[in-house]
């Protein structure tokens, strides 16, 4: 542009593109800037995935430098408004949030870590606070913290706590108590547990542990070495119940087939739609299939739909399913609860292609 050679993007006479370029519009600017993104990546920003660089930068001028359409802080919150208003809200800012995103992240891509950041979370917060020092090491309880996930407690954008600890905090944190937990700081495995798994938690948990193993069915991250750690952060965390993340997202890493037909569903299911996965399921351990909180479908429906008012089809212990009669009919011999393609969370398209699966001598 400075050079005044439109035709370093633009064909003069003709072109397969609209507006005249030269290339693919997605790919255009990689024919100049053929590695804004580091090799090898361990996180690329999905804008530059996408090829949509004019989603940040202007491809004629801008008063803004690097040709970006806004300056600093307000070009990325445009699209992360869900963090806007997090940061906004935070009662406790974190300097290098409120002074520009590009200290900590990179813009393209980042060699080094997920999340575009541009150095390992530990190095990256080291660069500003200093491990040696020791106000840092009283903070800790002298705990050799020093190589540690900083963010494991920490909400690197903003919190309303002091010290920018993450709004739900385990209560041994809070109460700066780490040895309920770990060997004495002192210890030369200071930061080992005194105890490995479920055993663990155990500890303080004890009622929900007796709870859920004198259940028939255990979710079985329950059951493994992580055991709690498996969906529960064990220092502080921005969901309740200290949830490593959301329940969609924390379900969804099993469970994706689940997730994934609900995104489908022509009817959404509104406990699936909303994450809210435990409305119905018990995350820990249950006597029902499925991890169902109530024994019966029926009661468990019940909890938020009459049954009573939608229909009069007989339902319940008393009535087995005529296409198997190891299964009682409940509200599940007709509906879908996590959503199918057709309304209603019907299994078949119309209401009459699913009353013949039983009433065979109403088929046409």
């Amino acid at each position: 542009m400075k050079k005044g050679d439109c035709t370093g993007c633009h064909n003069p006479h003709t072109s397969d593109f609209k507006k005249l370029l030269s290339a693919e519009p997605k790919k255009i600017c990689s024919t100049c800037h053929p590695s804004v993104a580091p090799k090898d990546a361990k996180s690329v920003h999905k804008v530059v995935a996408d090829g949509e660089c004019l989603k940040c930068h202007d491809p004629h001028s801008s008063m803004v430098k690097n040709n970006l359409l806004k300056p600093g802080n307000e070009l990325c919150l445009d699209c992360h408004k869900s963090l806007s208003g997090r940061i906004a809200k935070a009662k406790v800012q974190h300097a290098p949030v409120k002074k520009d995103c590009l200290i900590c992240h990179a813009p393209h891509g980042s060699a080094k870590e997920a999340s575009l950041l541009k150095e390992r979370i530990t190095a990256l917060c080291a660069g500003c606070h200093k491990t040696d020092q020791p106000i840092f090491v009283k903070k800790h309880m002298n705990y050799p913290v020093a190589n540690s996930n900083c963010v494991y407690c920490h909400d690197p954008h903003g919190s309303d706590r002091k010290g920018i600890l993450y709004n739900n905090v385990h209560k041994p944190v809070s109460a700066m108590m780490c040895n309920q937990c770990h060997e004495e700081a002192t210890s030369p495995n200071a930061l080992k547990t005194k105890r490995e798994g479920a055993e663990l938690c155990k500890g303080c948990h004890n009622e929900m542990y007796n709870t859920a193993f004198g259940k028939n069915r255990i979710h079985s991250p329950l059951l493994t070495k992580q055991a709690c750690l498996s969906c529960h952060n064990p220092h502080a965390g921005k969901e309740k119940g200290l949830l490593r993340e959301a329940p969609i997202q924390l379900c969804g890493k099993c469970h994706a087939d689940t997730i994934k037909r609900q995104e489908m569903s022509v009817t959404k299911h509104e406990p699936v739609k909303g994450g809210e996965c435990a409305a119905c399921h018990d995350p820990h351990a249950s006597n029902a299939p499925l991890l169902m909180k109530q024994e019966s479908v029926v009661d468990g429906c019940g909890t938020c739909h009459d049954w009573m008012k939608h229909s009069t089809h007989p339902i319940g212990d008393k009535f087995k399913d005529p296409r198997n009669k190891n299964r009682n009919l409940d509200c599940l011999s007709c509906h879908r609860s996590h959503g199918t393609e057709f309304k209603g969370m019907l299994p078949f398209k119309t209401v009459t292609d699913l009353c013949v699966q039983c009433h065979e001598k109403f088929r046409r």
